[in-house]
């Protein structure tokens, strides 16, 4: 029995959480040894907790970290003795991954195995009954039925056995290209930097059997397109490209000609409007996705099979659709990269991610990116107001759903923007909120554009253009602001009101703000929240999801006089930067 050491900093529960002390000298070492097999579950200031989990164990033995490499790390920097039960544990997952290899035998699909046992226990599993075809003779092993590649990894992972996915890929189409040495757009030099260019030799794996699948996961601002177009790069290949809206197809093909020596004419767009399928082909999933009626067969599926794609890339890949999920059961034999802020699904998904996808190869800590200074610093307050006595009255009779607008509406909410923004009088403002009556208002009484999910293509990507100009200095935007919008100039946002507790529009939305701001790269992170109400509950699911990414959360509240004017002015940034100071 290992005696106990209290001035370590790892405290190893049997619960399977880790508990990490941020102070202690060492923890920068153990933050990273931990990275590799554990999920970081909440980072606040004082204390980090980890959890290791069947996946995270097969994410680990995927990138090679062995169960005895787990073992030392636990037993070299825990206080007390490592659990009994969660040495076990991590014995009986950590080994599962490679045990079932998926390999070519000639030109078919194989399992392999060396465990009779497990051939037995897989050759009687019912969820595989159509897709397993003649065993070896040797009952090593047994073929699968053609285009049963993808099912079957997904049934076996839903049974506890991780697939070493270890058959190759087909190589696509040629598609030679180079990164640009300069940007086209402004004649800056273009390089990788060291976290993307790591994240892409990840991906790849050197060309090998175990590279060319998987996801990476870096937050918001981390230039993920970027990474994207780097493993592209590698591969040489025809590319197709599947992402959440149209505005993020035209990112991607600005991103490609400003940052590539792709032209014009190998670049396509596939979307509502236009329909072209070019050697990179950039989609999104909302057309994958559409169909005349629930009966009728998805019209635009064909779309994976009409070019001989060498690579897939799925960006915020947490979003994808069940029935593209169902694609990429059937796109096994080609390479797949998801990319993603947060691996959150709240479908709970995250294995059929890892079996479809593959493995997660990297994931990137918010706060370390920022230490950096490859993300802004972001100050995040939260600012409470209360309920005019009219609007209190309504919310009292009001059912639970109608309480949460009224809260969300709260016009007292309205003069706190007007405080907000004399406070930043030089900088890039995104106001972004849920109720579009809301910030139709707003933009009247401010008399600035109101962007929303109607305003049409052009006109929307005129507004982004006068804001990155700085024509435009606020940008009242609807919950389409929540992904793929690239504003590098903005430094605050206002969160008017929110999706009641999703984490996922948190991070997407604080993801705004944070792309690096030269000399002093601070944002600003406002949330207007109604005093005392259901609103508030829901804020404080947000929050929380702040600080566990690791930043300070700061709440405030706001009173006004009997005529609903606030009571004493503040300048909200400056008392941020005192506290932070």
């Amino acid at each position: 029995m290992i005696a106990n050491r209290p001035d370590n900093p790892l405290i190893v529960q049997s619960d399977r959480t880790l508990l990490l002390e941020v102070a202690h000298p060492a923890f920068e070492q153990v933050r990273d040894e931990l990275a590799r097999f554990a999920e970081l579950v909440k980072s606040p200031e004082h204390i980090h907790t980890y959890r290791i989990t069947p996946l995270s164990l097969w994410n680990a033995s995927a990138s090679g970290v062995s169960c005895q490499e787990i073992l030392v790390t636990l037993s070299t920097w825990s206080k007390y003795p490592v659990p009994q039960n969660l040495l076990q544990e991590i014995e009986d997952h950590g080994t599962r991954y490679g045990k079932l290899k998926l390999v070519k035998k000639g030109d078919r699909l194989a399992l392999e195995m060396d465990d009779r046992t497990l051939f037995w226990e897989i050759e009687n599993q019912k969820s595989l009954q159509g897709m397993l075809a003649e065993p070896y003779p040797d009952e090593t092993g047994v073929f699968l039925h053609d285009g049963m590649r993808g099912e079957v990894k997904l049934q076996l992972i839903r049974l506890g056995h991780p697939v070493q996915d270890m058959a190759g890929y087909k190589p696509g189409d040629p598609l030679p290209f180079q990164l640009a040495e300069t940007l086209k757009q402004n004649g800056r030099p273009f390089g990788l930097r060291p976290y993307q260019q790591a994240a892409m030799d990840v991906f790849h794996a050197g060309g090998g059997p175990e590279g060319g699948a998987g996801v990476l996961v870096l937050p918001c601002g981390a230039g993920k397109t970027v990474i994207g177009i780097g493993c592209m790069s590698k591969l040489q290949t025809h590319t197709l490209i599947l992402t959440t809206n149209v505005t993020a197809v035209k990112q991607w093909k600005q991103e490609l000609l400003d940052k590539t020596t792709l032209t014009e004419a190998e670049v396509g767009l596939y979307t509502g409007d236009t329909k072209e399928i070019k050697p990179v082909t950039i989609a999104t999933y909302q057309i994958l996705t559409y169909r005349r009626s629930k009966e009728a067969p998805f019209e635009h599926f064909k779309l994976f099979e009409a070019a001989n794609w060498g690579l897939v890339i799925y960006d915020e890949v947490h979003m994808l659709p069940a029935p593209v999920f169902r694609a990429v059961a059937e796109l096994q034999a080609k390479r797949r990269l998801g990319l993603t802020a947060t691996l959150v699904r709240e479908d709970g998904k995250e294995e059929d991610v890892f079996s479809l996808i593959g493995p997660k190869r990297v994931d990137v800590p918010w706060k370390m990116l920022e230490k950096d200074g490859f993300i802004a610093t972001a100050h995040c307050l939260e600012i409470r107001i209360p309920l005019l006595t009219d609007e209190r009255m309504e919310y009292a009779v009001a059912d639970q759903r109608q309480r949460f607008r009224i809260a969300s509406e709260s016009s007292l909410k309205f003069t706190v923007v007007d405080e907000l923004l004399k406070g930043h009088p030089t900088e890039s403002v995104l106001i972004i909120g849920q109720y579009l009556e809301q910030l139709r208002v707003l933009g009247k009484r401010l008399n600035g554009p109101v962007l929303t999910g109607a305003t049409p293509e052009k006109e929307r990507e005129e507004l982004f253009r006068k804001f990155r100009n700085g024509e435009l200095r606020v940008l009242i935007v609807s919950k389409v602001a929540n992904f793929a919008i690239d504003l590098p100039d903005a430094s605050v946002a206002i969160q008017i009101s929110g999706t009641f507790g999703s984490r996922q529009e948190e991070a997407q939305r604080l993801g705004r703000i944070l792309r690096p701001k030269g000399n002093r790269n601070i944002s600003y992170f406002y949330s207007l929240i109604s005093k005392d109400t259901t609103e508030q509950e829901f804020a404080r699911n947000r929050q929380l999801f702040l600080t566990e990414q690791g930043y300070r959360y700061m709440i405030e509240s706001r009173t006004f006089d009997a005529t609903g004017h606030l009571s004493e002015p503040r300048v909200w940034r400056e008392l941020l930067e005192q506290t932070a100071g």
